[in-house]
């Protein structure tokens, strides 16, 4: 069981990894808005299927043990909207940076989750505060600009920080989904929140936009991929793999879409990182561990 479990989450990591080289394909021919609400609508619309076939599955249930519909939609509505600015945030960024970039500092959210945390009202251990200094240090030598030049080779541009910013409200995005979870069906959460997270960007790309045909049309290969395979497929492995593991190695495996975007992005799009930035990303990849290990219990 724990094998399974954990070849399913190491495919959907590769899943992953992979759809950032889909989402930077589609940069170049349509926008970020246009992109996210096909992409978006489409993973809503592949998990109608499995939310049908698990309630066949499911035994019935007395009408007082079923789930408040008003608190499924208003809780798909705020993850929806988070979620939205998120992946916008990130389309955004990976136009303007690489594919191996955007996935490393993408994987800053599982840092920047215990930290938020704080807010809560809720401890950090001792090795997610390690983790971020290596988190740091990693983002510091992935744009350094120039060998030699200290902190003056240190230049972060539109790209890196519209990523950033995207880490920062998927972070936030997680909170609110761990906060509603228990009181609503995660599948059916998750197909909401992607029909919010369409209907959001979509309201921006007629604003902003205004796509034609096609253009659409044209990016219709990596739209299909963020869609099914990333959003759809990939979240139904999450949710069957993640019942054979613990939570901490499952974030583990699933953080490996990080290294998968820098594969991709070397096959597919011939993208090359230099020697300080592998070095970056092998700090940020050790801060990625560091956040989910068990921390230390402290004694009095």
């Amino acid at each position: 069981m724990k094998v399974r479990s954990f070849i399913l989450l190491l495919i959907t990591a590769i899943v992953w990894g992979f759809g950032f080289v889909a989402q930077s394909s589609g940069s170049e021919t349509i926008g970020a808005f246009t992109f996210t609400c096909i992409r978006s609508l489409l993973g809503a619309v592949v998990l109608v299927p499995f939310i049908l076939v698990r309630e066949k599955n499911r035994k019935k249930q007395t009408q007082e043990q079923k789930p408040s519909i008003k608190r499924l939609v208003f809780a798909s509505v705020c993850c929806g909207t988070v979620l939205a600015i998120a992946q916008n945030l990130q389309q955004i960024g990976i136009h303007y940076t690489t594919v191996g970039k955007a996935g490393f500092i993408t994987a800053m959210y599982i840092v920047l989750v215990p930290i938020l945390g704080v807010f809560l009202k809720k401890k950090i251990g001792l090795f997610v505060w390690i983790g971020v200094f290596f988190a740091v240090a990693g983002l510091y030598l992935l744009n350094m600009t120039g060998a030699g030049e200290g902190l003056a080779g240190f230049s972060i541009g539109t790209g890196e920080i519209a990523v950033l910013l995207c880490a920062l409200f998927f972070a936030i995005q997680i909170i609110l989904v761990d906060h509603f979870l228990p009181t609503v069906d995660e599948v059916k959460l998750a197909a909401l929140q992607f029909l919010t997270c369409g209907i959001v960007s979509g309201i921006a790309m007629f604003v902003v936009e205004r796509p034609g045909l096609a253009q659409i049309l044209q990016a219709w290969l990596p739209i299909l991929y963020a869609g099914v395979c990333s959003t759809g497929i990939g979240y139904t492995l999450q949710i069957i793999g993640q019942k054979g593991l613990s939570p901490t190695v499952s974030s583990l495996v699933m953080s490996m879409e990080s290294v998968f975007a820098v594969v991709g992005g070397f096959l597919l799009l011939h993208e090359r990182l230099t020697v300080v930035e592998l070095i970056g990303c092998s700090l940020m990849m050790i801060a990625i561990v560091l956040a989910q290990l068990p921390q230390p219990e402290r004694k009095d």
